[in-house]
């Protein structure tokens, strides 16, 4: 549990000053550039040369078995011009070297109503790894089956189950809830991801010990579920008062206090009996 490092400063000053071929892990939700409270709104390709070079820095401190998860949804110009970031990030990480392995859809129930298109439900994580050996455990986030006590009917394998008792590889469409005002999990952050999402990343992609690094760490919701599950964690945030909310969420998981969504926590839809249903 005490095995982290988190400092007040930009992403850079943390990247320079880990060694090459150091971090198992990078999980990282950038700035989207869509003028939140805690960025400046920049141009699109000033934006992609940012993060470009904070790539390119992530690549550096790569073990040569470890991966990279960027989390990253859309940029709406001043015209009302839609960008998928995933594109100009593949785009990038491809030309580093980086390896594709999953381009994995978080789904979510609640977000912003739009008016003229459709509401965006939904974020892409960029999952790559550095090389074509690299550390994926499926066997410690497998999901249940759906149908667990299916047996074969036919073959060598009649009347065996059909599908692996231990559970089933997950799709790459993750329909976990975001962080919200009713959200167990909610902080002052206007844009936290939930501890499940980096967790599951963390088990998969991640040994007990390991390094696991988050550049730009808002309230340390990667740090705390890498310290979680016996992970060392680093990460950066310019803003203080971010920080201070990170260094409370830690010491109340020292202390077994922190509150969290458990993983694979059936999502609760509100019934016909229900106050939230009517409509009075």
């Amino acid at each position: 549990m005490n095995k982290y490092t988190l400092i007040n400063d930009d992403r850079m000053k943390l990247l320079k000053k880990l060694k090459d071929n150091s971090v198992q892990l990078i999980i990282t939700s950038p700035p989207y550039n869509i003028g939140k409270s805690y960025e400046k709104r920049i141009p699109l390709n000033e934006y992609m040369d940012q993060q470009e070079e904070t790539l390119i820095e992530c690549y550096r401190v790569l073990k040569d078995k470890g991966s990279l998860c960027w989390q990253v949804g859309n940029y709406i110009d001043w015209k009302s011009n839609m960008t998928p970031l995933d594109i100009p990030i593949f785009n990038i990480c491809n030309g580093l070297g980086l390896k594709l392995r999953n381009r994995i859809v978080w789904h979510y129930g609640h977000g912003l109503h739009s008016h003229n298109r459709f509401s965006g439900r939904y974020e892409t994580i960029m999952w790559f790894s550095k090389s074509d050996k690299y550390t994926f455990n499926l066997d410690t986030v497998r999901v249940p089956q759906k149908y667990p006590g299916k047996l074969s009917y036919k073959g060598p394998n009649k009347g065996k189950y059909s599908g692996n008792i231990n559970g089933k590889n997950p799709s790459d469409v993750w329909i976990i809830p975001n962080v919200k005002s009713n959200h167990k999990e909610k902080t002052i952050h206007p844009c936290q991801f939930p501890i499940e999402l980096a967790e599951r990343l963390i088990l998969a992609l991640s040994n007990k010990n390991d390094l696991v690094v988050d550049p730009y760490a808002g309230v340390g919701t990667t740090l705390c579920a890498a310290l979680k599950n016996k992970r060392r964690s680093a990460g950066s945030e310019i803003k203080k008062k971010y920080i201070n909310v990170a260094k409370k969420r830690i010491k109340l998981l020292k202390q077994g206090k922190l509150k969290f969504r458990p993983s694979y926590t059936p999502i609760k839809i509100a019934g016909p009996n229900s106050k939230l249903y009517r409509r009075n």
